[in-house]
């Protein structure tokens, strides 16, 4: 069983930044794919990226690139994701989830393929 610890979150202004970590307990994190996910009220939960094992390999959701960057560092039980350039439309609870299938080479975008999630952290972008 792998426990997912969210931080990071809070109330930022659009265009500034923030970075959001998720601490994961047990010794096979660093075989597994992290995402990110987030949910807005009253929306489904959507991808937000995804990173390999190694951290070799790397997805996002359009509506991020070239803003937002997954990273993680596996002597830590760590993943990363840092936001930059934040809009309004960036607010949503923020969720790291593990895909416990070790050294895959394919990143999922689909929430059901992960199986361990976080609690959460909020995010609030204020225009």
């Amino acid at each position: 069983q792998v426990q997912l610890a969210e931080s990071g979150g809070g109330l930022v202004q659009a265009g500034g930044s923030l970075r959001l970590s998720c601490a994961a307990s047990g010794r096979t994190f660093s075989t597994y794919v992290m995402g990110w996910f987030r949910q807005a009220p009253g929306k489904e939960r959507e991808f937000v990226a995804a990173i390999n094992w190694n951290g070799g390999s790397t997805a996002y959701a359009d509506s991020v690139k070239g803003r937002f960057t997954i990273s993680r560092d596996n002597a830590k039980n760590t993943v990363y994701l840092q936001m930059n350039s934040l809009k309004p439309e960036d607010t949503a609870v923020y969720y790291c989830a593990a895909d416990r299938r070790p050294w895959l080479a394919h990143l999922s975008t689909r929430s059901e393929s992960y199986d361990y999630w976080g609690q959460g952290t909020q995010v609030t972008v204020s225009s």
